[in-house]
């Protein structure tokens, strides 16, 4: 079978076209930048050249294809430019499915996110059916995934054969960017994170999550969501979870939420008005943490038999992965050290 996935060069989408080469499907991978051809036929997949933005160059990319899986989006906390990403996650996603229904396919699998779910204020897990709305959204990033949604189910009453899965908060290696969360464990490596607010998300291995994409295609029912996540884990209990894999300290101090909130203000203040760059403290970061962002897969698990790998092994596999490429500062300092001693007692 000929199947097409869009950004396969991201975190999850990488690992959804390693699985379906792995099963012996052959993968079509839309791709903006050439660059990242090359990490892609190194699997197996075939890069097309084009843009999602494109709707010709999505519909030349689904020929011949029979199945989709939509990944591709623009993911940051913070943009200099909103707009780029809404064309990205909006229009773009508006392109491959309008594309997707006009060649036939036979099943979609859209990727959006547990963002779009309304999270209970007493921390209760919610759930495919706790619905929100626009204004509940938090940052363009949730605002431009939740109006995709809504594209996807319009194609869906007209006859497009998706299933939506919502992932919660992968964990894993070839985290390259990396995600935001990936960025928590870099940071905590590098001796950056000297105290925490009180949150929680619910996390899950990102090679769980590629197989309940591959499930979602089979077993999934059109019009359905299904959240890909697994354990509900709050943010102390996930700095303790890196502290035993890793033998750094956690941090102890807990900050005020309020306080953080306004120095995440004035930080992205900063940002928008005269730095360009990254915010330290991104502004839409600390108002997502004002809810614990916790989940119930059940119904995942129940009709996609979703796995649910332990999630303390998925983050051991992130740290060993981001210590290797070099990702950890003091990792590259000890591997250089042991490179130039081997080199010492070759020429000694």
């Amino acid at each position: 079978m000929k199947v097409l996935v869009t950004g396969a060069t991201g975190f999850i989408g990488f690992h959804v076209a390693k699985l379906l080469t792995e099963k012996g499907f052959y993968v079509k991978a839309l791709v903006r930048d050439e660059n990242d051809a090359p990490v892609l036929k190194s699997l197996g997949v075939a890069p097309v050249k084009g843009d999602i933005r494109d709707f010709d160059a999505c519909r030349d990319a689904l020929k011949g294809c029979q199945q989709l899986y939509h990944l591709a989006a623009d993911y940051r906390l913070w943009v200099p430019d909103p707009a780029v990403m809404y064309s990205i996650n909006v229009q773009g996603t508006k392109n491959i499915m309008r594309a997707a229904l006009m060649s036939s396919i036979e099943k979609v699998v859209y990727t959006s996110t547990v963002g779009v779910l309304a999270a209970h204020a007493d921390s209760a897990p919610s759930n495919e059916e706790s619905l929100s709305d626009i204004r509940d959204m938090v940052g363009h990033y949730k605002k431009s995934k939740f109006l995709a949604e809504v594209e996807v189910r319009h194609f869906i009453e007209q006859g497009l054969p998706a299933v939506i899965v919502n992932p919660s908060t992968p964990i894993g290696p070839f985290d390259r960017k990396p995600t935001p969360t990936g960025k928590i464990i870099v940071d905590f490596m590098n001796g950056k994170i000297p105290a925490f607010l009180d949150t929680g998300l619910n996390f899950v291995d990102v090679e769980d999550v590629a197989v309940g994409h591959a499930l979602a295609a089979q077993h999934g029912r059109v019009g359905q969501r299904y959240i890909l996540g697994n354990q509900n884990i709050t943010l102390k209990e996930f700095f303790g979870i890196l502290a035993r894999v890793t033998g750094k300290k956690a941090p102890a101090v807990r900050l005020p939420y309020f306080p953080v909130l306004m120095a995440a203000y004035i930080n992205e203040a900063l940002s928008t008005w005269i730095t360009g760059k990254q915010p330290a403290i991104p502004l839409t970061g600390v108002k997502m943490a004002r809810k614990y962002m916790f989940f119930d897969c059940a119904k995942a698990v129940k009709e996609l038999h979703l796995p649910q790998s332990s999630v303390e092994a998925a983050i051991e596999k992130a740290i060993r992965w981001f210590e290797h490429n070099d990702y950890i500062a003091e990792r590259t300092s000890c591997q250089r050290q042991e490179q130039i001693r081997q080199h010492i007692q070759k020429i000694g």
